[in-house]
């Protein structure tokens, strides 16, 4: 009545050689993924880098050396401006030779600009140098 052979069970298929399945993985997902990397290419797209290269390349994406500079100047105006002025001005921002800086009222902003602006500014090229910020812009925030 029943023809099938004894040898084949019912319910599950037979195992196939783990090796063959490992391969046939990474085909289905290289055709999903739509890319077929031959070994020859590897070495060529996962070139390895030294740890000198990796560090300066994070130092330049997470832009230390302005972070350390903005920090800089942060400090000397703490250090070179009146404490009344610094108590209501503020540097927010460095650019192209550009400090912005960020005043809490009008009247000061007045003050500041014009009786104050030559000295905060002669005082900060003295200690970075003339080219480093070349200009205040003072703005009410």
């Amino acid at each position: 009545m029943n023809n099938r052979p004894k040898s084949c069970p019912i319910d599950s298929p037979p195992a196939p050689d783990a090796s063959h399945d490992d391969a046939g993985k990474a085909r289905t997902l290289a055709n999903w993924r739509g890319v077929h990397p031959s070994e020859s290419e590897f070495p060529l797209r996962y070139r390895p880098q030294t740890l000198q290269d990796l560090t300066r390349a994070l130092v330049k994406r997470l832009k230390f050396e302005q972070r350390q500079s903005e920090t800089e100047i942060l400090r000397v105006w703490a250090e070179s401006v009146d404490p009344t002025v610094a108590a209501h001005a503020t540097p927010v921002g460095f650019r192209n030779g550009t400090l912005f800086v960020k005043v809490d009222s009008n009247v000061w902003l007045h003050e500041i600009v014009r009786y104050r602006q030559k000295e905060i500014l002669a005082r900060l090229q003295s200690s970075f140098g003339r080219k480093k910020i070349q200009k205040i812009c003072f703005k009410i925030g």
